[in-house]
């Protein structure tokens, strides 16, 4: 269209793109943080993970909601020589579920929960969840500012295991919050189904752990 307008080649179009760098095709987003205290934080978050206290945890927690948990009509045939793993090509719904997870930088390795929703009451389970599986050791927690994190029932559990630590991510800013990467992976949902799968009954009412 541009050459048809300007009356010139499409090959003329095309270098002239190529010698300037323009590529017309391609759209990225960008968004302004009006956070007042932006520079602290990130420099905060960012801090724990290029140089974490001793003898201390750093975790990134959060929380993927509304995932489709789905189930195919007949168990999938594994993987044979010669031969493809095979699934049904339909499924059936058995609602949403939430995934609660706690990467821990040092390792890669992720402590997680499949509940029904996620609210206070499922994120101070996943709390004490990792209490559990962190025992006896300081925790530092990165966390954004989903309204679930701060509500009064939280603060006041935090107040009383002093050995958790909580660091909040600018606002908006949950992309300095590295578990959603390891979201970003998972995302497909062949990888999903496979998660909640291995949990047995994964339905809305399971509180399944995922290790």
């Amino acid at each position: 269209m541009l050459a048809s307008h300007l009356k010139i080649g499409n090959a003329t179009v095309a270098r002239a793109w190529r010698e300037y760098g323009v590529q017309p095709w391609k759209s990225e987003t960008f968004k302004f943080s009006t956070d007042p205290e932006l520079v602290g934080k990130v420099t905060d978050v960012v801090g724990l993970y290029l140089a974490p206290p001793e003898n201390a945890v750093v975790l990134c927690v959060d929380e993927k909601s509304q995932i489709q948990a789905l189930d195919r009509t007949a168990p999938m045939l594994p993987l044979r020589i010669g031969d493809a793993e095979k699934r049904t090509h339909d499924y059936k719904r058995h609602g949403t579920t939430t995934l609660f997870a706690a990467l821990e930088i040092a390792t890669g390795h992720v402590t997680g929960a499949v509940k029904p929703k996620h609210r206070r009451q499922e994120f101070l389970a996943f709390l004490r969840q990792l209490d559990r599986a962190y025992p006896d050791v300081e925790l530092h927690l990165v966390m954004d500012n989903y309204a679930t994190h701060k509500t009064p029932e939280v603060k006041t559990w935090l107040e009383k295991h002093p050995r958790f630590h909580v660091h909040f991510t600018p606002t908006p800013g949950s992309w300095l919050n590295l578990v959603e990467v390891w979201f970003g992976i998972i995302e497909p949902s062949w990888v999903v189904e496979r998660l909640l799968i291995q949990q047995g009954d994964w339905s809305c009412g399971s509180t399944s752990e995922v290790r």
